[in-house]
Protein backbone atom coordinates (compact mmCIF):
# COMPACT_ATOMS: atom_id res chain seq x y z
CA UNK A 1 0.00 0.00 0.00
CA UNK A 2 1.98 2.89 -0.84
CA UNK A 3 0.84 6.32 0.58
CA UNK A 4 1.03 9.99 -1.24
CA UNK A 5 3.52 12.64 0.33
CA UNK A 6 0.45 14.69 1.44
CA UNK A 7 -1.12 11.41 3.27
CA UNK A 8 2.74 10.78 5.22
CA UNK A 9 2.49 14.23 5.93
CA UNK A 10 -0.49 14.10 8.02
CA UNK A 11 -0.32 10.71 9.69
CA UNK A 12 3.16 11.86 11.10
CA UNK A 13 1.51 14.34 13.07
CA UNK A 14 -0.40 12.10 16.07
CA UNK A 15 -1.63 15.00 17.98
CA UNK A 16 -3.70 16.40 14.85
CA UNK A 17 -7.28 15.70 14.53
CA UNK A 18 -6.94 15.83 10.99
CA UNK A 19 -5.43 12.35 11.24
CA UNK A 20 -8.47 10.43 12.46
CA UNK A 21 -10.21 10.88 9.08
CA UNK A 22 -7.13 9.93 7.72
CA UNK A 23 -6.61 7.11 9.58
CA UNK A 24 -10.30 5.79 8.89
CA UNK A 25 -9.76 6.47 4.52
CA UNK A 26 -6.84 5.04 4.54
CA UNK A 27 -7.75 2.12 6.33
CA UNK A 28 -10.88 1.50 4.75
CA UNK A 29 -9.22 1.30 1.30
CA UNK A 30 -6.30 -1.26 2.87
CA UNK A 31 -5.32 -3.62 0.67
CA UNK A 32 -4.05 -7.39 1.05
CA UNK A 33 -1.13 -6.62 -0.97
CA UNK A 34 2.08 -6.21 0.52
CA UNK A 35 5.15 -5.45 -1.40
CA UNK A 36 6.89 -7.55 2.22
CA UNK A 37 5.17 -10.11 1.33
CA UNK A 38 7.00 -13.16 0.33
CA UNK A 39 4.47 -16.54 -0.39
CA UNK A 40 6.85 -18.82 1.02
CA UNK A 41 5.08 -20.61 4.12
CA UNK A 42 7.20 -20.96 7.10
CA UNK A 43 5.58 -24.55 8.73
CA UNK A 44 9.06 -25.62 10.14
CA UNK A 45 8.92 -25.88 14.09
CA UNK A 46 10.60 -22.25 15.49
CA UNK A 47 11.82 -23.17 19.01
CA UNK A 48 13.94 -20.66 20.43
CA UNK A 49 16.74 -22.08 22.88
CA UNK A 50 15.53 -20.42 26.20
CA UNK A 51 17.63 -20.75 29.14
CA UNK A 52 15.14 -21.63 32.74
CA UNK A 53 14.13 -18.29 33.98
CA UNK A 54 15.54 -17.27 37.54
CA UNK A 55 12.74 -15.04 38.70
CA UNK A 56 9.09 -16.59 39.89
CA UNK A 57 6.36 -16.19 37.47
CA UNK A 58 4.60 -13.13 37.86
CA UNK A 59 1.49 -14.27 35.12
CA UNK A 60 0.65 -17.22 32.51
CA UNK A 61 -2.48 -15.88 30.38
CA UNK A 62 -3.04 -17.05 26.97
CA UNK A 63 -4.64 -15.19 23.76
CA UNK A 64 -7.08 -16.15 20.94
CA UNK A 65 -9.07 -14.74 18.35
CA UNK A 66 -11.04 -15.08 15.02
CA UNK A 67 -13.18 -17.36 17.47
CA UNK A 68 -17.43 -17.03 16.92
CA UNK A 69 -17.98 -19.74 14.86
CA UNK A 70 -19.49 -22.19 17.13
CA UNK A 71 -18.06 -24.78 14.77
CA UNK A 72 -15.38 -27.79 15.29
CA UNK A 73 -13.13 -25.57 14.77
CA UNK A 74 -12.90 -23.54 17.54
CA UNK A 75 -13.85 -26.52 19.82
CA UNK A 76 -10.38 -27.88 18.92
CA UNK A 77 -8.71 -25.15 19.59
CA UNK A 78 -11.25 -24.30 23.15
CA UNK A 79 -10.35 -27.93 24.01
CA UNK A 80 -6.13 -27.20 23.35
CA UNK A 81 -6.75 -24.36 25.78
CA UNK A 82 -8.41 -26.43 28.30
CA UNK A 83 -6.04 -29.49 28.04
CA UNK A 84 -3.13 -26.06 29.04
CA UNK A 85 -5.02 -24.96 31.58
CA UNK A 86 -4.57 -28.35 33.48
CA UNK A 87 -1.05 -28.86 33.05
CA UNK A 88 -0.59 -25.13 32.92
CA UNK A 89 -3.39 -22.88 34.91
CA UNK A 90 -3.98 -19.41 34.31
CA UNK A 91 -6.87 -17.20 34.75
CA UNK A 92 -6.59 -14.51 31.72
CA UNK A 93 -7.62 -14.82 28.35
CA UNK A 94 -7.32 -12.12 25.64
CA UNK A 95 -10.33 -12.44 23.34
CA UNK A 96 -8.64 -10.33 20.03
CA UNK A 97 -12.16 -10.24 18.53
CA UNK A 98 -14.69 -11.70 15.81
CA UNK A 99 -15.95 -12.75 18.56
CA UNK A 100 -19.23 -13.65 17.21
CA UNK A 101 -19.87 -14.92 13.31
CA UNK A 102 -20.52 -13.84 11.04
CA UNK A 103 -22.48 -10.32 11.65
CA UNK A 104 -22.39 -10.06 15.77
CA UNK A 105 -25.44 -11.73 16.50
CA UNK A 106 -25.47 -11.63 20.26
CA UNK A 107 -28.47 -14.41 20.02
CA UNK A 108 -25.35 -16.91 19.55
CA UNK A 109 -23.32 -15.83 22.99
CA UNK A 110 -24.33 -19.21 24.62
CA UNK A 111 -22.75 -21.40 21.40
CA UNK A 112 -20.00 -19.39 20.02
CA UNK A 113 -18.48 -18.42 23.42
CA UNK A 114 -20.34 -20.16 26.49
CA UNK A 115 -20.17 -23.41 25.12
CA UNK A 116 -17.00 -23.37 23.93
CA UNK A 117 -15.22 -22.12 26.62
CA UNK A 118 -17.77 -23.64 29.57
CA UNK A 119 -14.78 -25.84 31.50
CA UNK A 120 -12.63 -22.67 31.28
CA UNK A 121 -15.43 -20.15 32.62
CA UNK A 122 -16.27 -22.78 35.39
CA UNK A 123 -12.94 -22.66 36.50
CA UNK A 124 -13.01 -18.79 36.60
CA UNK A 125 -10.87 -17.87 34.11
CA UNK A 126 -11.64 -14.84 32.81
CA UNK A 127 -11.82 -13.36 29.14
CA UNK A 128 -11.37 -9.78 28.32
CA UNK A 129 -12.67 -9.11 24.75
CA UNK A 130 -12.38 -6.06 22.21
CA UNK A 131 -14.29 -5.65 18.97
CA UNK A 132 -13.47 -7.44 16.01
CA UNK A 133 -15.03 -6.30 12.23
CA UNK A 134 -17.46 -8.97 12.35
CA UNK A 135 -18.84 -7.84 16.02
CA UNK A 136 -19.80 -4.51 14.99
CA UNK A 137 -22.37 -5.52 12.19
CA UNK A 138 -25.15 -5.60 14.64
CA UNK A 139 -25.73 -2.48 16.71
CA UNK A 140 -22.56 -1.95 16.47
CA UNK A 141 -21.28 -4.35 19.30
CA UNK A 142 -22.88 -2.86 22.03
CA UNK A 143 -24.13 -5.38 23.79
CA UNK A 144 -21.02 -7.49 23.88
CA UNK A 145 -19.48 -3.87 25.23
CA UNK A 146 -22.39 -4.83 28.11
CA UNK A 147 -21.86 -8.21 28.49
CA UNK A 148 -20.59 -9.37 31.74
CA UNK A 149 -18.46 -12.48 30.10
CA UNK A 150 -16.23 -10.59 27.86
CA UNK A 151 -14.82 -8.20 31.09
CA UNK A 152 -15.16 -5.07 28.99
CA UNK A 153 -15.07 -1.99 30.77
CA UNK A 154 -15.81 0.46 27.15
CA UNK A 155 -15.20 -0.17 23.85
CA UNK A 156 -11.29 0.36 24.87
CA UNK A 157 -10.25 0.27 27.92
CA UNK A 158 -7.16 -1.06 30.62
CA UNK A 159 -6.88 -2.86 32.92
CA UNK A 160 -3.78 -4.26 34.73
CA UNK A 161 -2.43 -7.41 36.93
CA UNK A 162 0.41 -6.81 39.24
CA UNK A 163 3.31 -6.54 37.20
CA UNK A 164 1.40 -6.44 33.71
CA UNK A 165 -0.89 -3.38 32.52
CA UNK A 166 -3.02 -4.40 29.91
CA UNK A 167 -4.98 -1.75 26.85
CA UNK A 168 -7.75 -3.12 25.11
CA UNK A 169 -8.40 -0.50 21.96
CA UNK A 170 -11.30 -0.57 19.37
CA UNK A 171 -9.17 -0.74 15.75
CA UNK A 172 -12.41 -0.66 13.70
CA UNK A 173 -12.91 1.92 10.89
CA UNK A 174 -15.73 3.70 12.68
CA UNK A 175 -13.67 3.82 16.10
CA UNK A 176 -14.11 7.16 18.37
CA UNK A 177 -9.94 7.87 17.12
CA UNK A 178 -10.29 11.47 18.17
CA UNK A 179 -10.58 10.84 21.88
CA UNK A 180 -9.13 7.08 21.75
CA UNK A 181 -5.41 8.10 20.45
CA UNK A 182 -5.44 10.38 23.51
CA UNK A 183 -6.78 8.15 25.85
CA UNK A 184 -3.83 5.51 25.23
CA UNK A 185 -1.28 8.06 25.06
CA UNK A 186 -2.16 9.32 28.63
CA UNK A 187 -2.95 6.07 29.85
CA UNK A 188 0.93 4.79 28.66
CA UNK A 189 2.00 7.58 30.03
CA UNK A 190 0.78 7.47 33.17
CA UNK A 191 1.33 3.59 33.84
CA UNK A 192 4.13 2.59 36.22
CA UNK A 193 3.70 -1.09 35.45
CA UNK A 194 6.79 -3.16 33.94
CA UNK A 195 4.90 -4.67 31.46
CA UNK A 196 2.92 -2.80 28.66
CA UNK A 197 0.43 -5.09 26.89
CA UNK A 198 -1.61 -3.64 23.99
CA UNK A 199 -4.66 -5.81 22.62
CA UNK A 200 -7.11 -5.05 19.08
CA UNK A 201 -8.69 -6.62 16.77
CA UNK A 202 -6.67 -5.40 13.26
CA UNK A 203 -3.18 -6.58 12.35
CA UNK A 204 -0.17 -4.24 11.65
CA UNK A 205 2.70 -6.27 10.91
CA UNK A 206 1.46 -9.33 8.95
CA UNK A 207 2.50 -11.60 6.55
CA UNK A 208 -1.24 -12.53 5.47
CA UNK A 209 -3.98 -11.89 3.60
CA UNK A 210 -4.14 -8.25 4.77
CA UNK A 211 -0.24 -7.87 4.87
CA UNK A 212 0.84 -4.55 6.48
CA UNK A 213 -1.77 -2.07 8.20
CA UNK A 214 0.20 1.19 6.65
CA UNK A 215 -2.49 3.49 9.05
CA UNK A 216 -1.42 1.80 12.11
CA UNK A 217 2.49 1.56 11.32
CA UNK A 218 2.04 5.45 10.72
CA UNK A 219 -0.18 6.01 13.97
CA UNK A 220 0.16 3.30 16.66
CA UNK A 221 3.57 1.76 16.10
CA UNK A 222 5.58 5.36 17.42
CA UNK A 223 3.07 5.71 19.92
CA UNK A 224 3.83 2.17 21.25
CA UNK A 225 7.88 2.97 21.11
CA UNK A 226 7.36 6.38 22.87
CA UNK A 227 5.94 4.55 25.52
CA UNK A 228 7.88 1.25 26.06
CA UNK A 229 5.04 -0.90 24.89
CA UNK A 230 6.51 -4.83 24.57
CA UNK A 231 3.96 -6.34 22.74
CA UNK A 232 1.09 -6.51 20.60
CA UNK A 233 -1.96 -8.96 20.48
CA UNK A 234 -4.25 -8.98 17.34
CA UNK A 235 -6.59 -11.38 15.47
CA UNK A 236 -7.97 -10.38 11.70
CA UNK A 237 -5.61 -12.63 9.78
CA UNK A 238 -6.50 -16.33 10.84
CA UNK A 239 -3.35 -17.52 11.13
CA UNK A 240 -0.52 -17.77 14.12
CA UNK A 241 2.43 -15.16 13.39
CA UNK A 242 5.23 -13.81 15.81
CA UNK A 243 7.39 -10.58 14.81
CA UNK A 244 10.84 -9.81 15.33
CA UNK A 245 11.14 -7.18 17.68
CA UNK A 246 10.05 -3.97 15.65
CA UNK A 247 11.51 -0.58 17.36
CA UNK A 248 11.14 -2.73 21.27
CA UNK A 249 7.69 -4.03 20.18
CA UNK A 250 7.07 -7.56 19.47
CA UNK A 251 3.74 -7.95 17.29
CA UNK A 252 1.43 -11.49 17.64
CA UNK A 253 -1.09 -12.62 15.71
CA UNK A 254 -3.56 -15.38 17.03
CA UNK A 255 -6.39 -15.65 14.44
CA UNK A 256 -6.43 -19.06 14.17
CA UNK A 257 -9.06 -19.41 17.04
CA UNK A 258 -11.58 -21.42 14.44
CA UNK A 259 -10.15 -21.72 10.96
CA UNK A 260 -6.98 -20.23 8.88
CA UNK A 261 -6.04 -18.81 6.07
CA UNK A 262 -2.22 -19.32 4.14
CA UNK A 263 0.20 -16.93 5.35
CA UNK A 264 3.78 -16.02 3.74
CA UNK A 265 6.94 -14.68 5.45
CA UNK A 266 7.59 -10.73 5.42
CA UNK A 267 10.99 -9.17 6.94
CA UNK A 268 9.52 -8.32 9.84
CA UNK A 269 8.26 -12.06 10.86
CA UNK A 270 9.96 -14.19 13.17
CA UNK A 271 7.38 -17.03 12.79
CA UNK A 272 4.41 -17.85 10.58
CA UNK A 273 2.44 -20.64 10.20
CA UNK A 274 -1.50 -21.57 9.27
CA UNK A 275 -2.61 -23.58 12.56
CA UNK A 276 -5.33 -23.75 14.27
CA UNK A 277 -3.84 -21.97 17.51
CA UNK A 278 -3.83 -20.07 20.46
CA UNK A 279 -0.70 -18.12 22.05
CA UNK A 280 0.45 -18.86 25.62
CA UNK A 281 2.06 -16.45 27.68
CA UNK A 282 4.65 -16.39 30.87
CA UNK A 283 5.22 -13.23 32.38
CA UNK A 284 8.53 -13.19 34.50
CA UNK A 285 10.09 -10.17 36.11
CA UNK A 286 13.06 -9.61 33.38
CA UNK A 287 11.45 -11.57 30.48
CA UNK A 288 8.07 -13.09 28.51
CA UNK A 289 8.25 -16.42 26.78
CA UNK A 290 5.61 -16.38 23.91
CA UNK A 291 4.24 -19.64 22.65
CA UNK A 292 2.13 -21.17 19.70
CA UNK A 293 0.16 -24.22 20.80
CA UNK A 294 -1.72 -26.40 18.43
CA UNK A 295 -4.73 -28.20 18.59
CA UNK A 296 -2.52 -31.30 19.52
CA UNK A 297 -0.93 -29.64 22.21
CA UNK A 298 1.72 -29.31 20.85
CA UNK A 299 4.38 -26.28 21.10
CA UNK A 300 5.04 -25.33 17.64
CA UNK A 301 6.68 -21.96 18.04
CA UNK A 302 8.66 -20.51 21.10
CA UNK A 303 9.96 -16.65 21.47
CA UNK A 304 11.46 -14.73 24.30
CA UNK A 305 10.61 -10.62 24.94
CA UNK A 306 13.39 -9.18 26.89
CA UNK A 307 12.45 -6.18 29.17
CA UNK A 308 14.47 -3.36 28.35
CA UNK A 309 15.41 -1.18 31.52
Amino acid sequence: MSLTRRQFIVLSTVSSLGLIGVVTKLFLSQTAQSSDINQSNTNTISLEPIEPPTTPLLLRFVSVADTGTGAKGQYAVADAMTRYHQANPYNLVVLAGDNIYTNGEFEKIEAVFEKPYQTLLQKGVKFHACLGNHDIRTDNGDEQVRYPGFNMLGRYYTFREGDVQFFALDTNSNADWKNQLPWLEKELDSSNAPWKIVFGHHQIYSSGHYGLNEPFIKTLSPIFQKHGVQLYINGHEHHYERSKSINGTTYLICGGGAGTRPVGHSESSAYAAERLSFAAYEVYRDRIIVSGIGTDGDVFDRGVILLKV
